[in-house]
């Protein structure tokens, strides 16, 4: 699904981001609600940020990537699983620099990768081609929950990029 909205991106480059469990739901700019096999997964862009949202028979995780006033930026590249109400949780990310020709290529990509995908949700911001943020819930293997995330920072040539994964 492919969105374009009209409020202007708020996060400025990738050290600003943020990771945490522990932030309550935030209103989205745009949803996508996807369902693997009874659990609820709701893919939610907020400004340049994220909140995955899922809901199991467990229990609910939300994973915020996002600036966050009065909290120091910084992702991790490799966190340790964590239990959750949901299940046990994975998650990594990874920041690339990248020429302006790269970064374009690259988006060029996610808008075919993810923005027609089943459980895949791009959204484009005003006043840049190359302001998107883009999540995707990878098809149901009968394995874990999984979803990518890519924000993409144009004004600082940057990409980040981060995995979950949720064993319910």
């Amino acid at each position: 699904m492919h969105t374009s909205i009209s409020v202007p991106f708020v996060d400025t480059q990738a050290d600003d981001l943020v990771w945490t469990l522990d932030h309550p739901v935030v209103e989205p700019l745009a949803t996508r609600t996807c369902r693997v096999r009874g659990t609820v997964v709701e893919l939610r862009v907020l400004g340049a940020s994220h909140q995955a949202v899922v809901r199991s028979s467990g229990g609910e995780l939300v994973e915020t990537v996002a600036c966050l006033p009065g909290v120091e930026g910084g992702l991790p590249e490799q966190g340790e699983p964590t239990a959750t109400a949901a299940g046990r949780y994975l998650f990594s990310s990874t920041v690339h620099t990248l020429s302006h020709t790269d970064l374009s290529r690259r988006v060029e990509d996610l808008h075919r990768e993810v923005a027609d995908a089943p459980g895949g949700l791009l959204v484009t911001f005003p006043g840049d081609p190359l302001a998107v943020t883009a999540l995707h819930l990878s098809p149901d293997t009968g394995g874990p929950v999984r979803w990518t995330t890519w924000h993409v920072y144009p004004q600082s040539g940057e990409l980040v990029t981060t995995a979950a994964t949720l064993t319910p």
